[in-house]
């Protein structure tokens, strides 16, 4: 696994290990950035299970101004915390080892991106987008999920396919 593009391109980064692990490919994080675009740059970003943190990490690489990890197994959070390290991001990150929802119950602040590939077959991506649409935490909800899980989405959401895999976006009204 490595960082695609920006100032950090090619640098690699730890990988989560264990048979339960379901890394977002190189293929679909492209796809994601470049779907994200300009947006990118000085926006404040969450990294919802973060696992080792590619995601956030690639779009700091990408100018965005900040990011926040969120993140409770034990095991990521030190692979996420090691990524930080390995590439001197640490004044541009912090991480949170807590659980996703507890996390947004307490989130003060509405953030520019939120970011989010949770454990497929766990109802958590269905809940995260209830979760939105009742009090949006971001600007916009980017959210990677099996292509066949059904999702109540709005109107407005847009998916993009990538095999099996999905990036739905959720953006708040104006």
């Amino acid at each position: 696994m490595r960082i695609i593009a920006g100032r950090w391109k090619g640098h690699r980064l730890k990988p989560l290990k264990g048979r339960d692990v379901r890394p977002t490919t190189d293929r679909v994080r492209e796809a994601w950035m470049s779907a994200l675009g300009p947006q990118i740059v000085d926006a404040r970003v969450i990294d919802l299970f973060s696992g080792s943190g590619a995601l956030g990490l690639e779009t700091l690489s990408r100018g965005a101004a900040s990011v926040v990890f969120v993140e409770q197994a034990r095991s990521a959070l030190l692979v996420v915390r090691a990524n930080i390290e390995l590439l001197s991001a640490g004044s541009e990150c912090s991480v949170v080892g807590d659980d996703v929802f507890r996390f947004l119950g307490r989130l003060s602040d509405r953030v520019d991106l939120a970011l989010a590939d949770p454990p497929y077959g766990t109802g958590d991506a269905a809940r995260l987008v209830e979760r939105f649409l009742e009090e949006p935490f971001a600007n916009e909800l980017w959210l990677e999920h099996p292509f066949r899980e059904n999702l109540l989405l709005p109107a407005g959401a847009k998916t993009r396919r990538y095999g099996d895999t999905a990036l739905t976006t959720l953006t708040i009204d104006p």
